[in-house]
């Protein structure tokens, strides 16, 4: 269900993780226990244990705080010194969690041949580089006009700042010209129309109890699959 018409969108933003790129459940300490294998063996479970409460913790400040975090301040608070080697199996043990949503490719082409600006913005503590590459990999990378990855910047969702940030990236001007397309209540929906944006909730993911805000936002619209919003958007007109 939608609401009233409010006037034409020109820039859909896009969250990636369990929006763009489909929801998966993954085990943090095993990923961190054969990471910290490769870091310190005899070491590996305490260096795990140090690590995952480092990423909890990283996560918190987002969620209490809206302020970033990256893979390196991670490591930083667990007293950890990634290698090569160990960052190389990080990145291969999160590859199956970073599988693109199988509507996105034919979504995003038919958004981009509709004339809308397409962006991005993620709360992420992994580089701008990494998301590229993923986003080379899955064959987007040259249908996104612009992305913002919190990794890069002070803020995360839901912070205000974030929103106009991306919202410039992806060369839009007027937030209520705008709606921003993820997965969370708060982060996403609330987030975007707290900036003045329009918000659709995609409620594919089993959004972890401490990364839940204080507030659920009221989505503009919800869709099940992406490929329902390009008809939400043309509602909108």
């Amino acid at each position: 269900m939608t609401k009233p018409n409010l006037g034409p969108i020109d820039t859909v933003l896009f969250d990636w993780g369990g929006t763009l790129a489909t929801w998966r459940d993954i085990d943090l300490y095993a990923v961190w226990r054969s990471v910290a294998t490769l870091i310190d063996e005899a070491r590996a479970d305490d260096l795990a244990a140090k690590l995952v409460a480092a990423e909890e913790a990283a996560w918190l400040r987002s969620r209490d705080e809206h302020v970033s975090s990256t893979l390196e301040d991670v490591c930083l608070l667990a007293d950890v010194v990634m290698t090569p080697a160990a960052l190389a199996e990080y990145e291969r043990l999160w590859h199956p969690h970073t599988e693109l949503d199988p509507d996105a490719i034919d979504l995003l082409t038919d958004l981009r041949n509709r004339g809308y600006r397409i962006g991005v913005l993620s709360n992420t503590i992994w580089s701008r580089q990494r998301h590229e590459q993923i986003f080379a990999r899955d064959g987007v990378l040259d249908l996104i006009d612009g992305a913002v990855y919190t990794s890069e910047v002070p803020w995360t969702k839901p912070h205000p700042e974030a929103f106009l940030a991306a919202m410039r990236a992806a060369g839009g001007t007027e937030p209520a010209r705008c709606v921003f397309v993820g997965d969370r209540l708060f982060d996403d929906v609330w987030g975007a129309q707290n900036v003045g944006m329009r918000a659709v909730h995609v409620p594919h993911s089993a959004i972890p109890a401490n990364q839940i805000g204080h507030t659920e936002g009221i989505p503009d619209a919800t869709v099940h699959r992406l490929a329902e919003l390009s008809s939400v958007l043309e509602s909108w007109k």
